[in-house]
């Protein structure tokens, strides 16, 4: 297949996604208005966890079907990196001050844990020989699944603890007009949520066939082409958020789907029954993972110290750090990356 028509095939799911990603933001917010959700925890857990179901689709499709865990590894990781530098166009777009300013104290446990979940998997991948197994799966999997669980709880808990003591919650009982809207929302909900899913089942391949007609190896596309497109939901739900003026559901998000495309890794680990899938995957994904603490540290520190100026009349010098890290890691996965 020609590389025009392979990459046509790429926007036609790139669109697929990005317009299904803007129905999830508007259908997400209808449904945190109606049931008193703040829209963190909204961001968090239920748009972060559809807005990654491409990297899901395409990680058990890219283990199952193709055969390449670089592909899996790379898409997941690469995700993580890309969530997080796109927080640099969040603060580009706001102009009166960085964003660190006015976002929830409430993401520094949601980061935290990205941090440690990312740590776990940077030791698998660059470690792979004192990686405990069972059967044919890492040990790392059922932690990483535990400890997503364990951080949705968590932050959960914390935001309601930080919720003010007279604010008013919805009640269960709610006009029928009400309960009636909230349905039709969770149907549309559904529905983008099935576009999602669909479009991100056809990228490996489209993937792999533009890997081979290139000459680039899997890790590099599964790091930058396919975590590029597999991200279009979180930035269509994140820029729609913004002209919300949902500045906490944008960067929950955002790291909510890191938490969750960690936990994705797991899953692919459940579907490839060739052995532990962080041993088998490249090692140059550990820099990826590196990275990718790196940058949710930087955040973290962004959101503790609440930088004010921006360098250039443009960026925090925390932004700027993120874009630095994923030039650098881009730079790094291009040149090194495994087959």
């Amino acid at each position: 297949m020609t590389p025009g028509l392979l990459t046509l095939q790429f926007l036609l799911c790139a669109a697929l996604i990005g317009s299904a990603g803007y129905v999830l933001c508007q259908s997400a917010d209808r449904i945190a208005q109606a049931t008193g959700l703040t829209g963190g925890w909204i961001g968090l857990a239920l748009l972060a966890t559809v807005t990654s179901l491409p990297e899901l689709a395409s990680g058990i499709s890219a283990v199952t079907v193709m055969d390449a865990p670089n592909l899996a590894v790379g898409n997941a990781l690469g995700a993580c990196v890309f969530n997080l530098v796109f927080l640099v166009v969040i603060d580009a777009l706001q102009r009166k001050q960085p964003i660190y300013r006015r976002a929830s104290a409430a993401h520094l446990l949601s980061a935290a844990f990205g941090v440690v979940m990312l740590g776990f998997v940077a030791m698998s991948l660059l470690l792979p020989a004192a990686t405990p197994t069972m059967l044919h799966l890492g040990m790392y999997s059922p932690v990483l699944l535990a400890l997503y669980l364990l951080a949705l709880r968590s932050v959960f808990a914390h935001e309601q603890a930080l919720r003010p003591q007279d604010e008013a919650i919805p009640t269960a009982e709610s006009p029928p007009e009400s309960r009636s809207e909230l349905k039709r929302e969770w149907r549309r909900f559904g529905l983008a949520a099935a576009v999602v899913l669909a479009a991100g089942s056809w990228l490996p391949s489209i993937a792999d066939q533009l890997a081979q007609t290139m000459g680039w190896s899997r890790s590099f596309v599964g790091t930058l082409f396919m975590a590029f497109v597999t991200t279009l939901p979180e930035i269509a739900v994140t820029l729609s958020a913004l002209r919300l003026r949902a500045l906490d559901m944008a960067i929950g998000n955002l790291l909510g789907s890191n938490l969750f495309n960690v936990a994705i890794l797991a899953i692919d680990d459940i579907f490839y029954t060739h052995g532990p899938l962080l041993i088998d995957a490249s090692p140059v994904h550990g820099g990826t993972a590196i990275s990718a603490v790196v940058m949710s540290g930087l955040v973290m520190i962004g959101l503790v110290m609440r930088p004010q100026g921006r360098e250039l009349r443009v960026l925090s010098w925390v932004s700027a750090g993120l874009l630095a890290t994923y030039l650098f890691n881009a730079a790094l996965v291009f040149l090194h990356g495994g087959g």
